[in-house]
């Protein structure tokens, strides 16, 4: 019966090559004639070695894996659409996308080989696949805002009717998606087998009204073992193994051709040491007050002699604890954007505001209990019960709803509505160096040592999971 070998969120998996080695390993020891490779976006980007080599770097690994398809996430555009439209002509897997439009409004790539839909023969079945990405895309990647996404069950529906009017007569129906929270949609409103998703970065795999919906992870953790069932048994219905990378033999060629793109960079100067490790996992950045969250807070804020630094949680990529040797690829392994540090002027029920934000209780980006942001010289008590502001002070002072104050943070969250809605371009009073460079120059002078200060505390979170 069809099996497909799922992945999604690879992002700075290349970072270590032999981590991304291990990944292609497992890749081809699940692989098989009755097997195809597939992928749901944040492939490309982001990462040190991503960005040394605008994404191309995952040409290599298709290859590796011989994946047949992907489709965008929002890091896809990192480096543009038109960076994009040239990694997908020579990239060699299919893109399948539905709902992405490109900046005169048509659908994008469609040049260079984009489909909304397509078909594959696995072990004698015929699998249709249609993709779709997150529509607020536009919003959380600033690269990506002259593009438009359309509505994704909408445009998964209307790319499925065509396969069926269009296509040879499929046995499966799967949606490649990097939706993250909105695949139970797609699972409620389309008739598929199985939504292979993306976006959110822990795995799941269960279903929502008879539909398989499976989520891998990030950074390559886990690859998703899709057995599609037999389409002349309607019992014999789709099911998902979740398989770690450790374990199968790492794909040497793959190891070394990164190697070489990373050594090529040259990013290997020590900027510090650090004696305790510090861990940036998700459950860490997204857990409340953490030391690299501080670490980043603290520099953003000595780049503009703010008030306060603030930075989002998801702008933090996850990775392997520092220890020993800090190196700048670390620090652009963390926060590997090309966006500079801007210095913005709020007041003070702005402020507030701001911080509330952190929580994102109205916001439906990642798990319920996850936390957004990290700041410096700053302390905020938050409620998770009744999802409020419990007490707040800035220099170790109650915030005057009268006052104005400079907050240093990352200029990505003036663009985006996503996370940190309050703020805004026109709060924008100034602008220091790339987010990276920011971190190295702040090691240097002050080097890595952040500790857990009571920055944030996070009451009556068990309370608040209990109730959901």
């Amino acid at each position: 019966m069809a099996r497909l070998l799922h992945y999604s969120d690879i992002e700075n998996v290349f970072d270590v090559p032999e981590r991304a080695a291990r990944l292609a390993g497992r890749i081809r020891h699940l692989d098989g004639p009755d097997a195809a490779v597939v992928a749901t976006g944040d492939t490309t980007a982001p990462g040190v070695l991503s960005l040394v080599a605008k994404g191309r770097q995952t040409i290599d690994f298709y290859a590796a894996t011989d994946t047949l398809l992907d489709t965008f996430g929002n890091h896809e555009f990192d480096y543009g659409p038109d960076a994009l439209r040239g990694l997908v002509d020579d990239a060699p897997v299919e893109f399948v996308s539905a709902n992405v439009r490109d900046e005169d409004g048509d659908p994008f790539g469609r040049r260079e080989g984009v489909v909304p839909w397509t078909t594959r023969a696995v072990d004698g079945a015929t699998v249709g696949f249609v993709g779709v990405t997150d529509p607020a895309t536009d919003s959380l990647n600033p690269m990506a805002a002259p593009l438009s996404f359309d509505d994704p069950v909408a445009a998964a529906r209307e790319a499925l009717d065509d396969l069926e009017r269009e296509g040879p007569g499929v046995d499966h129906r799967v949606v490649l998606s990097h939706l993250g929270g909105g695949d139970d949609d797609l699972a409620r409103e389309l008739d598929v087998d199985a939504v292979l998703g993306g976006h959110v970065h822990s795995r799941r795999n269960e279903r929502v009204d008879g539909t398989l919906l499976v989520r891998p992870g990030v950074n390559g953790e886990a690859v998703a073992e899709v057995d599609l069932g037999d389409p002349a048994d309607p019992d014999d219905r789709a099911t998902a193994t979740l398989h770690e990378p450790d374990g199968a033999a790492p794909h040497a060629g793959l190891e070394s051709a990164l190697a070489e793109r990373m050594g090529a960079a040259d990013l290997g100067e020590v900027v510090d040491r650090v004696a305790d490790p510090i861990e940036r996992t998700g459950a860490v950045v997204h857990g409340g007050e953490c030391r690299v969250g501080n670490f980043v807070a603290d520099a953003f804020r000595w780049a503009h002699d703010a008030d306060v630094g603030l930075s989002n949680a998801g702008g933090l990529r996850q990775g392997d604890p520092w220890a020993g040797d800090v190196t700048k690829a670390d620090l652009i392994s963390l926060i590997p954007f090309e966006e500079p540090v801007v210095l913005t002027d709020v007041g003070g029920e702005e402020l507030r505001g701001v911080l509330r934000e952190m929580a994102a209780p109205d916001v439906d980006f990642g798990e319920d209990d996850w936390w957004h942001g990290h700041v410096s010289n700053a302390r905020v008590v938050w409620d998770a019960e009744s999802e409020e502001i419990v007490e707040v002070t800035v220099g170790g002072e109650p915030i005057d709803p009268d006052a104005r104050y400079t907050v240093a943070t990352s200029e990505y969250l003036l663009h985006s509505d996503h996370e940190y809605p309050t703020l805004e371009e026109r709060h924008r009073i100034g602008e220091a160096d790339i987010q990276y460079e920011v971190l190295a120059d702040f090691a240097r002078e002050r080097g890595i040592d952040p500790e857990i200060e009571g920055r944030i505390e996070i009451r009556n979170r068990a309370a608040a999971d209990g109730s959901r």
